[in-house]
């Protein structure tokens, strides 16, 4: 009777659990049409466009978080989710029936009973943050509530006037300016129909593709396997936006042949946590950041993403030249025996070309539809996510009237519509954070922190430049927190950015991307490296090893945010000679670093004169990245030069010597 019931329970759970997936599913498609019918007509207010949209995000991040609630049989949060789902259900609902009354003849001003509908929203946001970004990420946000009411109380520079809790209930959600503001109305117009792309890439088999190439091009190179984990996760980060999601992502197949081919765990995952967080500061997408950073900036997306070329290339290449060395030390082999199932089976060449044009016709069209015909973000992105589905669709069609596969259309719909259902839980977690970031940024740019914060910089670092830019890195990382990249750059944007803007009249562009990359940094730094932590879990590895190997790997992210403020014109103005001659400066720099840091030739005896040697090379590199002096940037760079020449010669002489010796020994 017992195992009955038993099996009757699982019965009911498994078609509780098909039934949530249906209703995911449903509220994907009704999601996308409401972007897409947004996108092509413009025909309501954002604000009201952004309210309905991210009220469909909420709810399908809560469903797919009750599934698995079900799954994992916790019926507390089952129960909490719940609640939060009816809230979110009836809250957004209410504004939206009342959204022309309350903007346009109640604004500043609600009900008794309206109020305890924001606080219950406000309460259910708190909650769903502290489920997907953990105690630390909703400490910043209590905190900074906190701080908007309580800063009557407050001492010296940081105190204010205070908000009461009707306003800040106004700000957060009856005024549509905090937790459906400006920020989330670019994330809804914008944003989301890239992800919709995104989605479509990998229900069409874009992963599979990207992990393919990877895969291939490790035949080709001692290092290759390797090679192949930081190509995968450069293309796919750029596209998902969050470091964690990739490292998961691509991470689960990846480290374990890195691992398989000789490497280290904690160099496996220190590797993968690196350039799944590179894959963040790729162009074109650039994880979602490019397109608030254009907003924020009043610049066009195109200008935001030719400014982010040099700086991606220079950790690409630094980033390639560290994993080789790594590679070469711990003498891992080439080639990958036999291809991961996960990736499918080798395609002919024939087949492997029509693969690439259905992935790059779509990708064509975003390029040019942005750089030469100069549409909106808005319209790109839709005619994009369009291309997308026809190329997905028609190609498996003709490769099938071909003989190249068995693929049948109600196998194509499923791709189709498994597409929108992936892009739309990409898109649940990022506008639970996203309205989050905007609501207690507006709560804390009503206060004057911003202002305060550029004050406050100015004094600790005593108007001393280079101080101010250690101490907002340090911010930057803090607040990062190991959030999705566009809202990790959306809140130093708001409030580091404007501090060393107005403290020291910075640019702004370099400023931005400052806090941009040092945002992206709180990834695989020590001790909060949300990356670095997911990699060594799949890699089995300790933590602090793994840490370790991703910063000597990545040590040139860490000095290229102060080189773009020391040399600006590296993400400023037009292709110069001044900007061609400081952009190979600064990769030969980046070189430097990784070359002290990682290679594995030994040029003496002594160990403390090769740690020596390895020091001034970082040095020198540091300098050649940041000083502001072409001229003193080349003299150094010509002394780079001479020291690598000198210690290759001297490691070839050292291992031959150390060579005769053993033939003496044997003979």
């Amino acid at each position: 009777m017992t195992h009955k019931m038993f099996e009757q329970r699982s019965t009911s759970r498994i078609g509780l659990t098909e039934a949530i997936d249906k209703l995911v599913l449903g509220l994907a498609v009704v999601l996308w049409g409401l972007a897409i019918y947004y996108a092509y007509t413009q025909r309501m207010p954002r604000a009201k466009y952004t309210l309905g949209l991210f009220g469909l995000g909420f709810g399908i991040y809560i469903l797919d978080e009750i599934r698995e609630t079900l799954e994992d049989r916790e019926y507390l949060d089952l129960a909490l989710l719940s609640v939060s789902l009816l809230v979110v259900g009836v809250t957004t609902t209410y504004l939206l029936w009342y959204f022309d009354e309350l903007l346009f003849e109640r604004t500043g001003f609600g009900y008794h009973h309206e109020y305890v509908l924001a606080f219950t929203f406000t309460i259910t946001m708190f909650y769903l943050i502290f489920r997907e970004f953990g105690t630390a990420f909703l400490g910043v946000i209590v905190g900074g509530s906190l701080y908007a009411w309580l800063g009557a109380s407050l001492p010296g520079l940081l105190g204010h006037g205070g908000l009461s809790t009707t306003r800040i209930m106004n700000v957060f959600v009856l005024d549509f300016t905090g937790f459906f503001g400006s920020i989330s109305g670019i994330v809804a117009a914008w944003v989301s129909l890239f992800l919709l792309y995104a989605g479509l890439l990998e229900g069409y088999g874009a992963f599979d593709y990207v992990m393919r190439i990877a895969f291939r091009a490790s035949e080709y190179l001692r290092s290759g396997i390797a090679q192949s984990a930081v190509i995968a996760s450069l293309v796919i980060g750029s596209i998902n936006g969050s470091q964690v999601a990739n490292t998961a992502m691509t991470g689960s197949v990846t480290i374990p042949l890195m691992k398989e081919s000789g490497l280290k765990n904690s160099t496996a995952a220190g590797i993968e946590s690196v350039a799944s967080s590179g894959g963040q500061i790729m162009p074109p997408v650039m994880g979602a950041a490019a397109f608030i950073m254009a907003s924020i900036l009043g610049i066009t997306y195109f200008e935001v993403l030719v400014a982010g070329i040099v700086p991606a290339l220079v950790f690409y290449v630094s980033v390639a030249v560290a994993v080789h060395y790594s590679s070469i030390n711990q003498n891992i082999k080439s080639g990958i025996e036999n291809t991961p199932e996960s990736v499918g089976d080798r395609k002919t060449r024939a087949e492997f070309l029509a693969e690439t044009l259905k992935l790059v016709i779509p990708f064509a069209i975003l390029v040019y539809a942005l750089g030469v015909a100069q549409w909106t973000v808005m319209s790109a992105a839709l005619y994009t996510a369009v291309a997308m589905v026809v190329v997905g669709i028609t190609f498996p069609l003709v490769e099938r009237l071909l003989g190249w596969n068995e693929i049948t259309v109600r196998e194509l719909f499923g791709q189709t519509l498994a597409g929108l259902k992936g892009g739309a839980t990409i898109f649940g977690p990022i506008v639970v954070i996203v309205a989050a970031i905007n609501g207690i940024a507006d709560l804390l740019v009503t206060t004057g922190v911003p202002g305060k914060l550029a004050l406050a910089l100015i004094e600790l670092s005593g108007g001393v430049l280079l101080v101010a830019l250690f101490l907002a890195m340090v911010i930057c990382i803090v607040l990062g927190l190991g959030m999705p990249t566009v809202a990790a750059y959306t809140i130093v944007a708001l409030l580091v950015a404007p501090a060393l803007i107005e403290g020291f009249g910075l640019a702004r562009l370099p400023v931005h991307y400052f806090v941009f990359y040092a945002a992206i940094l709180s990834g695989i730094t020590p001790p909060i490296a949300i990356a670095v932590v997911v990699a060594s879990g799949i890699a089995e590895a300790n933590f602090w090893s793994a840490a370790f190997e991703a910063v000597k790997i990545a040590a040139p992210l860490f000095i290229l945010p102060f080189a773009l403020i020391y040399n600006p014109e590296i993400v400023s103005g037009g292709m110069t000679g001044h900007k061609l001659v400081s952009s190979v400066l600064l990769l030969g720099g980046a070189a430097a670093m990784v070359h002290g840091l990682n290679y594995y030739g030994k040029a003496f005896d002594s160990r403390v004169s090769n740690l020596a040697l390895s020091g001034v090379f970082v040095g020198l590199g540091v300098l050649v990245m940041t000083m502001p002096s072409d001229f003193v940037r080349l003299i150094l760079s010509a002394v780079l030069a001479v020291l690598v020449t000198v210690q290759f010669m001297q490691v070839n002489e050292l291992n031959a010597t150390q060579m005769r010796s053993v033939l003496r020994r044997r003979i």
